[in-house]
């Protein structure tokens, strides 16, 4: 199979059902974001952090390829015509989002109660973190956008919001364990 099918030289590319759009396309920028979030997630992944959440941000970047397919579908063409969804694969579930409800809960057990707003940064590791976070809010951004003209399930907008927590939890839960220096802000006096 060749990657390159030069189907989308003149500036359009093809959702899953076969509807082609502009690559410009508020779809396209949704699914796109939530694919440079999921690799954000594989930098995270590579570096020497603890293998539980090495295994949640596998489990994670599972969960955004399908949340990327959902957003890839047209949605006029995602019941085929014998009444099946199109896409045969677990949706984002409410419980998807529990869990990483409950992984911050845990994490938040052993960290110092925030009473500042922190600086970004601090090791690698934990600055990578905070660039998916952002990453993940653009993504969200650019998702209760498409919502606004088509509907989205609600649960795949609840996911990246959660998500962009989780991700600034694991950034303070990373800044804990690698014993980097957590800065607040503090504004400066006039």
């Amino acid at each position: 199979m060749k990657i390159y099918t030069k189907t989308g030289d003149t500036g359009t590319t093809a959702l899953f059902g076969g509807t082609r759009v502009p690559k410009h396309h508020i779809r396209i920028e949704s699914y796109g974001t939530v694919d440079e979030l999921n690799s954000y997630l594989g930098l995270i992944r590579d570096q020497e952090i603890d293998a539980h959440y090495k295994d949640l941000l596998i489990h994670i970047q599972d969960r955004l390829f399908t949340l990327g397919a959902i957003l890839a579908t047209d949605p006029e063409k995602a019941i085929l015509k014998s009444g099946k969804e199109r896409l045969n694969i677990p949706k984002i579930s409410s419980s998807d989002i529990e869990r990483l409800e409950q992984e911050m809960d845990t994490m938040n057990e052993v960290l110092p109660p925030m009473t500042h707003f922190v600086l970004p940064g601090g090791h690698q590791t934990v600055s990578f973190c905070h660039i998916a976070r952002c990453v993940c809010r653009r993504a969200e951004r650019l998702t209760t956008a498409l919502n606004d003209m088509e509907a989205i399930d609600p649960n795949t907008l609840m996911y990246l919001n959660r998500l962009s927590d989780y991700l600034f939890v694991l950034a303070r839960k990373l800044t804990y364990d690698l014993q980097a220096n957590e800065i607040k802000w503090i504004p400066e006096k006039q």
